[in-house]
């Protein structure tokens, strides 16, 4: 009975047979992390997520063909308007890291179409996991060089370097809380934040006056979030003065002051302040060792760069792909190059087209309160280009670094709207300033 359980135990975790260490590169988009993972023999494409207690699959097509094992239904909270979404749990599922592998793992399945997270980040995303993969091993996440690496835990050796901070942590429901200071107006405020690698922001502030965490009055814009499990989120955006973890000091950090319609099913833990993200967590390479409740941090190179935010009002998201007709050059079939008066090879080139399958860009949200909705652009709105380039040369991300630019800097679009080409130019506004457009 005891061998039978102990087996049990062990099947559930992740191991690695010989290697001390697994490597696994990442793609990185809008601060998240990508991983891919193996479900059945099947690889799909994880956000690693620090902030989800289980792994979660969503976004699944007839082409996933996933064998899953003993299905019943049940119910996930999470942030987003709704507080609550209905799941398939799944049972006995082989999961696999690299060489990391565990061969009953229960995964949480949602097919609810509306919950894609692909669109807004431009990257194929099918699910998101979390603790499964920290309880097991050490996490080292390396956001320069774009890797995590999976530590056995009795064989990693702890940070001691001066460059390197001990920053301890506590795990409360299989998630990671640590302290921190804020400053926002002239108060210094200790917070408890979950530790979020699943968040985009850098950091999420629950409101409350009692405590200080309230953005200043002239200081803050109502803003969509993002999307949470649960649906849309809503919510203040704001800066702090300063930002403390151990004795590294951030200034004029970017925070969220999420409503509290969203928040209210995350609230599980009272002392609770609100969250860590991936703004933040990206300027540092960290090491994540929940046996021990610690992590491990040290600046990298984004460590020095300005929090900045969108200043366009516009929200993309993927939509879909087309094709599109581009000129090539090939050598002239008719020669094999001619030689000029200085003995230099000349070689003709004609020109053909190829079809290319390339991607296209759906307005879906714009602020009211920003030049591009005055000058007339609309949710809805299909991007054909930006500033004279076609839009679909451009990644959702790239794209998105130009309304992130200075306020006062010219954005000229070209949309499409009802099959009607339109023109539209705006100045980057201050998010922070209610101000006329400016043409």
């Amino acid at each position: 009975m005891v061998l039978s359980c102990l087996f049990a135990i062990a099947q559930n975790d992740f191991f690695l047979n010989k290697d001390e260490s697994e490597r696994i590169n990442f793609e990185f988009a809008s601060n998240l992390i990508i991983i891919p993972v193996s479900i059945n023999g099947v690889t799909l494409s994880f956000i690693l997520d620090t902030g989800v207690s289980r792994p979660i699959l969503f976004n699944l097509s007839e082409r996933d063909s996933l064998d899953l094992k003993n299905t019943v239904t049940f119910y996930l909270h999470g942030l987003g308007g709704e507080g609550k979404l209905k799941a398939l749990k799944s049972t006995h599922n082989a999961i696999k890291l690299g060489n990391a592998l565990s061969t009953n793992k229960d995964l949480y399945v949602v097919f609810d179409k509306t919950i894609n997270f692909t669109p807004r980040l431009g990257v194929l995303v099918h699910g998101i996991i979390g603790y499964d993969i920290f309880k097991d091993f050490v996490v080292e996440i390396n956001y320069n060089s774009k890797f995590i690496r999976l530590h056995k835990p009795n064989s990693f050796k702890p940070k001691s370097s001066k460059k390197w901070r001990t920053v301890p942590i506590k795990i409360y429901r299989k998630k990671p809380y640590v302290d921190a200071k804020v400053v926002i107006d002239s108060n210094e405020t200790i917070v408890k934040l979950l530790v979020d690698t699943g968040s985009s922001d850098a950091l999420w502030l629950f409101e409350n006056k009692l405590d200080g965490l309230t953005p200043k009055k002239d200081l803050f814009f109502i803003d969509y979030l993002g999307k949470g499990l649960s649906g849309s989120i809503y919510g203040k955006r704001s800066k702090t003065k300063s930002f403390e973890l151990s004795d590294f000091k951030l200034s004029d950090v970017n925070v969220a002051f999420p409503d509290t319609t969203s928040i209210n099913p995350a609230r599980v833990y009272k002392e609770r302040n609100g969250s860590l993200g991936g703004e933040i967590l990206r300027r540092f390479n960290l090491f994540f060792d929940y046996s021990n409740e610690k992590i491990y941090l040290k600046k990298n190179s984004y460590y020095k760069e300005l929090f900045t935010y969108n200043n366009s009002g516009i929200i993309l998201e993927h939509n879909g792909n087309m094709f599109v007709k581009e000129q090539i050059r090939i050598p002239s079939s008719n020669n094999n190059g001619t030689k000029n008066k200085d003995n230099a090879i000349h070689i003709d080139y004609s020109i053909n087209y190829i079809l290319a399958l390339k991607p296209t860009y759906k307005i879906v949200e714009v602020r009211k309160s920003s030049n591009a909705y005055i000058s007339g652009l609309r949710e809805g709105d299909i991007l054909i280009s930006i500033n004279g380039k076609p839009a679909y040369n451009f990644k959702l991300p790239h794209i998105n670094k130009f309304f992130h630019g200075k306020t006062g800097k010219t954005i000229r679009l070209k949309i499409e709207r009802n099959g009607e080409s339109m023109l539209f130019r705006f100045k980057l506004d201050d998010a922070f300033k209610k101000n006329e457009p400016s043409n």
